[in-house]
């Protein structure tokens, strides 16, 4: 594997017209969960990639697990459990494309992972582990599991990347400041919004944010701003990445998953820092064009094609 990640995958249900939630009479079935959606833009993009996760054994729980397979993740690692059922969100969209997510997934097929379930074997075969902090907001549980899985990381010489991903519908920006300061001193990749660093460390300015965590030893930071492009370090180097127009916005949810698959494409690939973010940035503005939450993720040559690399002939 390039990359493995822990997580849990929920159907996502998509309203058929945009508007409050209250006002929508009807949803259409999709596959989200942020570490999900990761996997699957790397997968996209040529990389092998690996999912560890537990599932409901209930017709939403097959229905992921057919689609992961489906786009060539492993998911050796995801178990189904007939103790709780596969977790549902619904979405409000806007007609800006901004998005309210509403979870319901208290009873989590996740909570019957184990630490000592994670298969030792599987990290030893791996390059990158991506981390999130959802994970932790489902059950402070799962916490140990995290730990767990930076140890086995460290110990088989992965690369530990981490997305705060804070979801404050899930937990307190006290609760999320607490759990996820503990982890950043284990990360090698960080890919963080500046609104989730300043909860963190209390720091929204990008250059601020990569002057403090680049002293607890992490070698690429990347610094989310959204419409503003990205603001990334690596090996010495500062680079503000401009922003890359999105043709419309229909729908923001992924465009952040889009931008970590870029970078750790980027990184397997040894490509240099300006590199590196202008291509994230151009996946985050092609995922905000299409609904749901991992249909805009592109291919490669999708991508190749947006940066004027390659010419498509459609006719």
């Amino acid at each position: 594997m390039d990359v493995i990640t822990i997580g849990e995958a929920m159907i996502a249900f998509s309203p058929s017209s945009t508007g409050p939630m209250k006002f929508v009479n009807s949803f259409e079935k999709k596959v989200g969960g942020a570490e999900l959606n990761l996997a699957i833009g790397c997968a996209r993009l040529g990389l092998k990639a690996g999912y560890i996760s537990n599932l409901g054994n209930d017709e939403f729980g097959k229905f992921i697990l057919t689609f992961a397979r489906g786009e060539g993740i492993d998911v050796s690692q995801v178990g189904l459990v007939k103790e709780y059922p596969t977790s549902l969100n619904f979405k409000e969209i806007m007609e800006d494309g901004n998005v309210r997510t509403f979870y319901y997934r208290d009873k989590s097929p996740t909570l019957l992972m184990e630490p000592d379930g994670l298969d030792e074997t599987y990290f030893s075969q791996a390059k990158i582990l991506h981390l999130t902090g959802i994970f932790p907001a489902i059950h402070e549980k799962n916490i140990a599991i995290i730990e767990r899985s930076i140890e086995l990381a460290k110990k088989h010489g992965l690369k530990i990347s981490f997305d705060p991903n804070i979801r404050l519908r899930m937990w307190s920006k006290e609760e999320a400041r607490s759990v996820l300061s503990k982890i950043l001193p284990h990360v090698d990749i960080l890919l963080a919004g500046d609104e989730e660093m300043e909860i963190i460390i209390g720091e929204k300015d990008p250059k601020t944010i990569i002057e403090k965590t680049k002293d607890l030893g992490i070698s690429f930071i990347a610094v989310k701003q959204g419409d503003k492009g990205s603001v990334g370090y690596y090996n010495g180097e500062v680079f503000e990445a401009p922003p890359v127009k999105a043709a419309k916005v229909v729908d923001t949810v992924g465009a952040g998953d889009g931008f970590n698959a870029g970078v750790l494409y980027g990184v397997l690939q040894s490509w240099p820092l300006d590199k590196t973010l202008n291509f994230a940035n151009t996946i985050g503005s092609m995922v905000v064009g299409i609904v749901g939450d991992n249909e805009g993720l592109p291919y490669y040559e999708d991508v190749q094609e947006k940066l004027g690399e390659i010419e498509r002939i459609e006719r």
